[in-house]
């Protein structure tokens, strides 16, 4: 593209005869302004030129791009749910809309109850955040904001995993290409991929065809944090595809087509190794680079590779920061590749770093 400078040099280039084309003179500052604009109209048509491709496409404008030569849509973000314990005075009443809330953020109660003979109820509740925040461990949410008459104590006693992040533009744009190189037609195998994707929170599909005999099709499916799918997001595949189960025609699938839909069982992986440490960098700092670094390989992998490498994982411990060298490298006790099945996922469990 050419810069002001250059298109003014041209100008001038292509004016006739010995005048005076110098800084100041009246062809000079003449042309000067129109080189101004001819620099911007450039760029107007580089940027243009740029969007005729979908890769440069991002926001709005990908979505824009997609949907209207597909019906994709963007996948909005999610808030988590789930149930947790709240204890206190027989016949005390949780009112909706109340705050309970782990160290980092708060989850409204979504249902009015009240406490049993027994003093507690299960009682629903929701993240005020969207997103992965939401995603707490069991036993995080244990406190009231504020006090609540006859409300003693909260807990849940289950993770916490139905908060998804907004599809971002590389995973839209996956799909998208998924689509238009692998045409979906009658209930075809990709036709299933496409249907349990459209759900919010899928982040990955495996199609598994007859795996029950004539017209039945199996579908494992990973959530969007590549993490093994919850009973909730399970539920809502199957009833999206074929309520029931029951090859009734009712949901996408075809009359007569049973649909099965599972998720991927989680593979945890323990590592353990010897390390020679950066000391200028603390030991929770140096576990969480690990882990992080780690969880980004495993995520890649999801579904898409039959092993977890060895060696990778060594590479991804070497690199990180807070890590000089080590010895010792063992995964779930091996010093070998880990294999996933088809129906599993790799899920990262307890690193131990031994002095």
């Amino acid at each position: 593209m050419a810069d002001q400078k250059t298109i003014l040099n041209r100008m001038l280039g292509n004016i006739q005869g010995q005048f005076d084309k110098t800084e100041g003179s009246f062809f000079y500052d003449a042309l000067a302004p129109m080189a101004i604009e001819l620099e911007t109209v450039h760029q107007s048509i580089s940027s243009v030129k740029e969007k005729l491709r979908v890769e440069k496409l991002t926001g709005q404008e990908l979505e824009q791009f997609i949907f209207e030569r597909t019906g994709i849509k963007r996948k909005p973000a999610t808030k988590a749910r789930g149930h947790v314990t709240i204890k206190g005075t027989a016949g005390a009443r949780v009112q909706e809309n109340s705050i309970v809330a782990s160290e980092t953020v708060h989850f409204i109660v979504k249902e009015t109850k009240i406490l049993g003979q027994n003093g507690q109820a299960e009682v629903l509740v929701e993240c005020q955040a969207y997103g992965v925040i939401g995603n707490v461990p069991a036993g995080m949410i244990r406190y009231f904001p504020m006090t609540l008459p006859g409300l003693v104590s909260v807990t849940n006693h289950e993770d916490f995993t139905s908060g998804y992040e907004e599809e971002g533009d590389q995973e839209l744009l996956a799909r998208y290409f998924e689509r238009i190189q692998t045409p979906i037609t009658s209930g075809n195998k990709y036709h299933y991929r496409d249907w349990a994707k459209e759900v919010t929170g899928v982040g990955d599909v495996k199609v598994v065809p007859l795996w029950n005999g004539d017209n039945t099709v199996k579908i494992i499916i990973i959530d969007a944090n590549k993490q093994p799918a919850d009973a909730e997001l399970i539920a809502q595949v199957q009833e999206y595809i074929d309520p029931g189960m029951e090859g009734l025609g009712e949901g996408k699938a075809p009359i007569g087509a049973y649909c099965t839909v599972v998720g991927a069982v989680g593979k945890s992986l323990d590592i353990t190794f010897k390390a020679v440490k950066d000391t200028a960098v603390t030991d929770a700092e140096r576990s969480e680079n690990i882990r992080k670094n780690i969880e980004q390989y495993i995520k890649q992998a999801a579904f898409k590779e039959s092993i977890i490498s060895y060696n990778r994982i060594g590479s991804i411990i070497l690199d990180s920061r807070g890590i000089v060298d080590f010895i010792g490298l063992k995964i779930n006790g091996q010093t070998g590749n880990i294999a996933i099945a088809e129906d599993e996922v790799a899920v990262l469990g307890v690193i131990h770093i031994e002095e």
